[in-house]
């Protein structure tokens, strides 16, 4: 039968109080509704070491946190959310528990719940190990630990950056969003031919316009939408004309790799609009305008018998009216 705690003696005034609390674990719940179990043991050796620091001012808090039947392999632990909850509003100064491995089996977790004591002014104890964060060894144990941890997190980010690297060298869709033209299924990109169609639309309709804003007005025209139903801009068209995936490739760090997924646009389309965009947006636009057809160009002269030069000017919605203007005019010698 578990031993009832006795009533201990007030501290000295001089002496400040410093709030203990046990932390039990039992990863199975095999003789957890015994009259005395493992998690009543592991208490009573904690309580016992608190009971031997009540010099120091230590003083056991009468909450309990006992986490029967969980694995020490996850942070989601009833009472272990009570505990950091409880640290995180102040109401504790020192874990004590049995073993490290009661309260985290894993070096990152453990770390995370470090961070947390730390941010928190909080120490932990685990009195059969002799690690103890009160104490300077403690401490430099403790960062022993965390340096490991560290070490630890970026191997796996190296694991992971190694893993995604060979994945999108083989072609494989590694996730993010996904491009107009393609659904995402079972990690592969497969083409969404409705879609598809209109990405090919955007490639050919810049090629025949040679300019973006046209492109857009004619698919805002055609309501046409983006894969999130907004209307385009220039930017998605652009971002779509960029896109090597179009050409059945995935990319990485700027490299790209033949893809598992089927192309959407052939080369010599991807071509053409590539050698458009080579050149500016104004040169394209003035050669747009040279193409535009002027009917009495060369026909009509002004007063100076200079031909007159077609020009044109917007209203206030945006509608255009063509027009001739003399030499003289636009040289300001009129």
């Amino acid at each position: 039968m578990r031993r009832k705690p006795t009533a201990e003696a007030p501290l000295p005034a001089t002496v400040r109080k410093i709030r203990a609390a046990v932390y039990t674990r039992k990863s199975s719940e095999e003789g957890l509704d015994m009259e005395f179990n493992s998690l009543d043991a592991q208490r009573d050796a904690c309580e016992a070491y608190i009971t031997s620091q009540r010099s120091e001012g230590w003083v056991l808090v009468p909450d309990r946190y006992d986490d029967g039947g969980v694995s020490g392999g996850t942070l989601e632990r009833p009472a272990l959310r009570r505990l950091l909850a409880d640290i995180e509003r102040g109401l504790l100064d020192v874990i004590v528990c049995y073993k490290l491995d009661r309260l985290s089996r894993a070096l990152m977790d453990f770390a995370k719940l470090v961070e947390i004591f730390d941010a928190n002014n909080v120490t932990f104890v685990s009195i059969t190990q002799s690690f103890n964060t009160t104490t300077s060894m403690g401490r430099l144990t403790l960062n022993i630990l965390l340096s490991f941890a560290q070490f630890e997190r970026e191997l796996i980010g190296e694991r992971i950056r190694d893993k995604v690297a060979a994945s999108r060298a083989r072609g494989i869709w590694m996730g993010g969003f996904v491009p107009l033209g393609y659904d995402a299924k079972d990690r592969k990109l497969l083409v969404n031919e409705a879609e598809a169609a209109l990405v090919r639309r955007i490639f050919e309709g810049f090629v025949e316009t040679e300019s973006g804003t046209k492109l857009v007005q004619a698919l805002r025209a055609e309501g046409a939408t983006s894969k999130r139903g907004r209307t385009f801009t220039k930017s998605d068209i652009y971002r779509v004309l960029s896109n090597r995936t179009y050409l059945g490739e995935a990319m990485h760090k700027g490299k790209s790799y033949l893809g598992e997924h089927a192309a959407i646009v052939p080369q010599e389309m991807w071509d053409a609009a590539h050698a458009l965009l080579k050149i500016s947006p104004r040169t394209r636009a003035n050669r747009t305008r040279c193409q535009t057809p002027s009917l009495l160009r060369g026909l009509i002269f002004g007063s100076d018998g200079r031909a007159m030069s077609p020009t044109h000017a917007r209203g206030r919605r945006g509608q255009q009216y063509r027009y001739y203007v003399s030499q003289s005019v636009l040289k300001g010698s009129a």
